[in-house]
């Protein structure tokens, strides 16, 4: 199955207050773990300037995370269109995929955060419209309808016969309008609550939308670790937009149980209610070492995902 595809469930991976090698290191067994366990694909996502629990290099940890699997795609997202020329985005993922065909994704995002676009000398509130000009050009070029002199580019080329799929981090009734328009799937907030994950869900199939909807979800097997979680929640309040915390909730959006089974339950009423067809799951929290981490992706591969893709795969 090709990235981003209905019913997939991927992991997202997230580096570890550790020495930076040994959080590479890290990074790779916990990818090496997610496709032992069953999962479809990997993301990564991105801020700079040391930003906690992030990496600045989403699209080569991509790579990285490609080398050290055999199965399992990958996908930097999102990466945050914006900081970049779409055209040299097009390139990298473009020749990634011509070395993992079939295991390559991109997910794009606007951007959240000052900083980032502080440190690449870009004007913050221009990122909107770098990013509506971007998202389309990169996706034509992902499908190989670059104008010159990139369509000249062989990967590009290439991607005629095999695009390299695309979504778009989606938070609103017109963000999931846009990726709907350019005929890509979307990505969920990890905090949305599923009244507004339905809202904006109809909006995109209203749109004429026929890519995948992906959920995002934060999940732990067991007594999850509650003060952790409540640091985690703390420290992404301490960024976010008062726009975006208004669709929090009560802000955790947490999905736990006493055992894997459970979780899956509760994440495909999700599905229901949400009317998503994916999930991209995350068990990181800012402090929680890294074997705990491994552990619960050992224990959602036997025992959430095969009742989670088993009913997601069987609905289509």
């Amino acid at each position: 199955m090709p990235p981003f595809d209905r019913g997939q469930i991927s992991l997202r991976v997230y580096p570890h207050a550790l020495p930076v090698r040994e959080c590479v290191a890290e990074l790779l067994r916990q990818a090496k773990l997610a496709e032992q366990a069953g999962f479809d694909g990997l993301m990564t996502s991105e801020h700079h300037g040391g930003f906690p629990g992030y990496v600045p290099n989403p699209l080569q940890l991509a790579g990285w995370l490609l080398e050290a699997t055999d199965r399992v795609w990958a996908a930097p997202c999102p990466l945050l269109l914006p900081l970049y020329h779409w055209s040299h985005i097009a390139e990298q993922l473009a020749w990634l995929a011509s070395r993992f065909p079939g295991r390559v994704g991109g997910g794009f995002a606007i951007g959240g955060l000052a900083q980032d676009f502080e440190m690449a000398d870009l004007d913050y509130e221009d990122r909107v419209a770098r990013f509506k000009v971007g998202l389309a050009k990169v996706t034509e070029a992902l499908r190989g309808s670059g104008e010159e002199p990139l369509a000249s580019d062989p990967a590009i080329a290439a991607c005629k016969g095999s695009p390299v799929p695309v979504v778009s981090a989606a938070q609103g009734p017109g963000a999931v309008r846009r990726a709907a328009r350019h005929g890509i799937g979307v990505l969920y907030d990890s905090l949305q609550t599923l009244v507004r994950m339905r809202e904006i869900s109809d909006a995109y199939l209203d749109a004429g939308g026929s890519g995948t909807r992906i959920a995002i979800r934060r999940v732990w097997i067991g007594p999850p670790p509650a003060a952790e979680v409540e640091a985690q929640m703390d420290f992404y309040r301490g960024y976010a937009s008062a726009k975006a915390q208004v669709h929090w909730g009560d802000g955790q959006q947490l999905v736990t149980g006493s055992d894997g089974g459970e979780v899956a339950e509760k994440l495909l009423q999700i599905a229901d209610r949400g009317r998503c067809d994916a999930f991209n799951l995350r068990v990181h929290f800012k402090g929680v070492e890294a074997a705990r981490i491994e552990e619960q992706i050992a224990r959602l591969g036997a025992e959430t995902l095969p009742t989670l893709v088993r009913e997601l795969r069987g609905s289509d």
